[in-house]
């Protein structure tokens, strides 16, 4: 199932842009993992692994507006990309942030 991807807000976006613009191989590196894994969301919305509703973080509800769900994306064993999946007639796939796994484990209680 194909779908279009945005970013939940353009902070995220410049983010995003910035790891392919920087010098840093850490950087750019992460910014191919990424790029990577919007193509497999774009070709496949589903293909993450979707978090429980009741683990969807409350910044996120308060920031985004409430969510009906999340997906978790493993970049690699250490960096892990989240989105949602919504649809306006067309599914759509939003960006909502990355973090290595140390920040996810925080964010998420584990």
């Amino acid at each position: 199932m194909k779908c279009s991807i945005y970013f939940v807000d353009e902070k995220v976006r410049e983010a995003f842009e910035a790891l392919g613009d920087s010098r840093k191989a850490e950087d750019r590196q992460l910014a191919a993992l990424l790029d990577r894994a919007i193509d497999r969301i774009a070709e496949n919305a589903f293909c993450g692994v979707q978090v429980p509703k009741y683990l969807i973080p409350k910044e996120y509800h308060r920031n985004y507006g409430p969510l009906n769900n999340l997906w978790k994306y493993n970049l690699s064993r250490n960096w892990r990309l989240l989105y949602t999946v919504a649809s306006d007639g067309d599914t759509i796939a939003v960006i909502i942030e990355w973090m290595d796994h140390t920040e996810y484990d925080r964010r998420f209680g584990y």
